[in-house]
């Protein structure tokens, strides 16, 4: 039976050519585009192709490397995805790994189970290609394209350019979640310290959880972004200066980051303090019931052995002299509890 493979146009976002910073009309193929491109190339102009793909599987994205000469190691890499951020060198191409993140928006922390959904975007750079392999469905890059379509100067400095512009995004959006995490963390710090408030440990160790996924997706990346400049030979000095920008943004959302770990972990012993304290509280006020209730349960079980030669056994008054011990000793020692702030 023969075997039935899915077209890759199935899994093309979108696919252009660019000269001079300009795109061209018309639709095309991950084939013709390449071939116009370096047709175009040929003729001393500056042009390439961008093709997006949305989580191809192996055949299409087998089918696109071929053409475009993509090494087989980072191919694998862009089809099972679950990668750290990363950059590698095969030759005259580089290969970015970027995670991507989204903040999930939410009324309390009681009615959600994840803060963070992460993603991927695989970026393949060569002289005349870029191919964008997204995973995960907030990491739509239509907004990229377009903003660079509008401005042909930056289309213009050729396919490294379109790198930028993707990691300067998604950098970008590391800022903008580590503020909204802030807000939660804040919410929660305020919650914590609130004297008659009851703290839910599961709700910081959800926090803590979706900070260290936080932390994953970005520390990674600087010392990635930092190899880049190390590659002169293929990236002009100008998209280098940029992208030591997307670097210092990086730095600063992982620091952000590491400083929330930090403040998570110290709210998580005081929440554990917070919660002995109440354990405590909750303790001496079983023990002072008890203690009361120790009283009545000790007269009661010695006048009930049953024995014929008791104290005031016999007597008329006995029967309400001992209730009338038992109430007097109970009410001194509810007193007592109380001033001592025990109940």
């Amino acid at each position: 039976m023969p075997s039935f493979h899915v077209p890759v146009a199935r899994a093309v976002v979108d696919c252009g050519v660019y000269c001079d910073g300009d795109r061209l009309p018309g639709r095309y193929t991950h084939a013709s585009a390449l071939q116009e491109a370096r047709e175009l190339a040929g003729q001393g102009r500056t042009a390439f192709v961008w093709i997006g793909l949305h989580e191809p599987d192996e055949h299409q994205m087998q089918t696109v490397a071929e053409l475009f000469g993509l090494h087989e190691l980072a191919v694998e890499d862009a089809v099972h995805a679950h990668q750290r951020p990363k950059v590698e060198r095969y030759d005259d191409t580089l290969f970015l790994v970027l995670k991507t993140v989204k903040y999930i928006e939410h009324e309390s922390m009681a009615k959600v189970r994840e803060i963070v959904e992460t993603g991927e975007i695989m970026v393949f750079v060569g002289p005349d290609f870029v191919v964008t392999v997204r995973h995960g469905d907030h990491s739509g890059l239509t907004g990229v394209r377009r903003r660079l379509e509008a401005t042909p100067a930056s289309l213009a400095q050729g396919p490294y350019a379109v790198m930028h512009a993707i990691a300067d995004q998604v950098v970008d959006s590391y800022l903008d979640v580590t503020e909204m995490v802030e807000t939660d963390i804040d919410a929660m710090e305020e919650d914590i310290f609130s004297p008659r408030s009851r703290t839910n440990i599961e709700h910081i160790y959800l926090l803590k959880r979706e900070v260290v996924e936080l932390r994953r997706s970005v520390a990674p990346l600087t010392p990635a972004l930092q190899r880049i400049s190390d590659f002169d030979d293929l990236i002009s000095i100008e998209v280098r200066r940029y992208m030591r920008d997307v670097l210092d943004h990086n730095i600063r959302a992982s620091d952000r980051i590491g400083s929330y770990d930090d403040l998570l972990s110290s709210l998580v012993q005081a929440a554990l303090g917070k919660v002995a304290m109440q354990q405590n509280v909750d303790m001496r006020k079983i023990s002072s019931w008890v203690a009361i209730a120790a009283v009545p349960t000790a007269m009661a079980g010695i006048y009930g052995m049953n024995f014929d030669y008791m104290p005031e056994l016999h007597q008329k008054w006995g029967y309400p002299a001992v209730l009338l011990v038992m109430v007097t000793v109970c009410g001194l020692l509810y007193r007592t509890f109380r001033h001592n702030h025990w109940l």
